[in-house]
């Protein structure tokens, strides 16, 4: 029998999953003192809640047969994760179940601001009759940019179409077949999609990558008159560049549901912009979007506890069992993918379609793990990191569109793997190998045999088989400050081309990778920057 405490006044319709399985005894409070709770968390194997109830450290050292922790929504800021996860306490949220919700809000609020609904709201209550005043504006005919064609960034494409739009987006890591299949024109770099954009849409995580994205400059390439909606995150979308143009009058409205500081303080200057639309976030908070995150929570806790599932967790089990005995060669397949997608990267393939993994027979019974590896492997860098991990990374991945495979091979040593990416015509395998007390390594990077062990970075370089390459690669890397802790050379015939796959401390600025281009018969230069494990 498992006990689970269900606070936050989590719809009843998820609750009423848990309710009915025999094994399972539901105690539902209302949200409760932090004193308090933690008094009952020692009895309780499952805690399931929204937001009001933090998750703390304290509370779950005090939750000592605690195994999982569901989240009713998608953000997880109010749950200690590093501390669930040394614990091996399982994380669940509920990533899918706003989608739509968040959808029909950019409509809505959208078409609020072309038609001025709620400023012709305002009249009429205040008894005017001012019809003449509100001349609005259509959507059909208008070109949506959508930036992110991610889960939400598809649901808003496909209901556009209904809308008379044209649609065109920009996402360097989604594959062609997919805008092929939504009947979305693929915008060559984010430069392009502003030139064309009459309603622009951001539906991407907020990264070092997205942070700022859509700044001053950014906006003066928009056409006169455009819109800005920004319903992802704060941060994105500069609002101090923002505020600007829509008081210049370069924008014709824009719509926030986020922002930089959450709640937005009364005296924020965006509270008196000209033609912008407000929201306190509420993108997941419609009646079905919290039904369905109560349902999806609910199942994923009731078969992390009963059937000890964990293909829903957004962390890695730190309990003992196959995860423990398989993290070493997760470690190889997470960073071979890595290794390859950054490889492919420089070779002009940004949009990873297929993702192929081969495991030896004797770490064939933890493939569901290895490919979830491979696949966060590939992921790093492209979305939003803090919610990628070794559970949750297939599923990610699997709704980016890429294709997924795993097989067993006897043609590969002991405890190896080898993770091969393709996108179009490119493709490019890499093996490494986990062995039993040993030092992960990786071991072949296409054609090329190596033997190096991928902690914290790794250059890879391509050169000319001639002598003095190496003296002058060591030469620029010592007076950069980059300090080499492996440097494998490996080549496939003398005098033809060759491979080095260098291990260094810290980080190769773009500066570096840039410097070591320059150097003679050095042909190609990538950098892979490992995340912490």
């Amino acid at each position: 029998m498992f006990r689970v405490l269900v606070t936050d006044d989590v719809d009843q319709e998820g609750l009423a999953l848990l309710s009915a399985e025999p094994l399972l005894q539901v105690d539902e409070v209302p949200t409760l003192p932090k004193d308090e709770l933690l008094t009952r968390i020692g009895d309780y194997d499952a805690i399931v809640g929204r937001s009001a109830t933090r998750i703390s450290a304290e509370l779950l050292k005090a939750g000592t047969k605690l195994k999982v922790v569901g989240r009713a929504g998608v953000g997880v800021d109010n749950v200690a994760i590093d501390t669930a996860t040394s614990l091996g306490i399982a994380v669940i949220n509920a990533p899918a179940g706003n989608t739509i919700a968040v959808a029909e809000l950019f409509f809505g609020a959208t078409i609020g601001l072309l038609r001025q609904i709620p400023r012709a709201q305002s009249v009429m209550e205040n008894g005017r009759w001012d019809r003449n005043t509100f001349l609005g504006r259509e959507l059909k005919g208008k070109t949506l940019g959508i930036v992110g064609l991610g889960r939400i960034g598809s649901e808003v494409a496909t209901r556009a179409h209904a809308f008379g739009m044209s649609v065109v987006a920009f996402d360097p890591y989604i594959a062609d077949e997919r805008f092929t299949a939504l009947r979305v024109r693929r915008a060559p770099s984010l430069d392009s999609l502003l030139a064309e954009t009459n309603v622009l849409t951001l539906h991407v995580p907020l990264t070092d990558e997205t942070k700022g994205m859509i700044g001053k400059r950014e906006l003066s390439r928009l056409p006169n008159r455009s819109v800005v909606v920004n319903m992802a995150r704060g941060g994105i979308v500069d609002e101090a560049a923002l505020l600007a143009a829509l008081e210049g009058e370069q924008l014709r409205g824009a719509v926030l549901d986020v922002f930089d500081a959450e709640p937005l303080t009364a005296d924020s200057p965006l509270r008196k912009a000209p033609n912008l639309i407000l929201l306190p976030h509420l993108g997941a908070n419609t009646v079905e979007a919290q039904r369905n995150v109560s349902r999806d929570v609910c199942l994923a806790v009731r078969d992390a506890l009963l059937r000890n599932d964990l293909s829903k967790s957004i962390n890695v089990a730190g309990g003992a069992g196959e995860w423990g005995e398989l993290q070493p060669a997760m470690l190889v397949a997470r960073r071979a993918a890595a290794v390859a997608r950054a490889v492919l990267a420089d070779q002009g393939m940004r949009a990873v379609r297929r993702v192929a993994l081969r495991v030896s027979p004797d770490i064939a019974h933890g493939t569901g793990a290895l490919l979830a590896a491979a696949a966060a492997g590939v992921l790093e860098g492209v979305i939003e990191t803090d919610r990628l991990n070794l559970i949750n990374a297939r599923a990610l991945a699997e709704a980016r569109g890429l294709e997924l495979s795993v097989g067993e091979s006897s043609e590969l040593g002991s405890r190896t793997v080898e993770v091969a990416l393709a996108g179009g015509m490119q493709q490019l395998a890499v093996t490494g190998t986990a062995p039993e007390g040993g030092t992960p390594r990786l071991t072949q990077i296409g054609s090329f045999h190596i033997d190096v062990n991928p902690r914290q970075t790794l250059l890879i370089l391509t050169n000319h088989d001639v002598p003095g390459v190496i003296g002058r690669v060591g030469t620029l890397l010592g007076e950069q400050h980059v300090n080499i802790a492996e440097y494998h050379q490996a080549r496939l015939a003398q005098g033809g081309d060759a491979l080095a796959a260098v291990s260094v401390d810290g980080e190769v600025s773009e500066s570096t990778r840039q410097a070591l281009l320059q150097l003679p018969d050095v042909l190609t230069a990538s950098v892979v920057q490992f995340r912490s494990e």
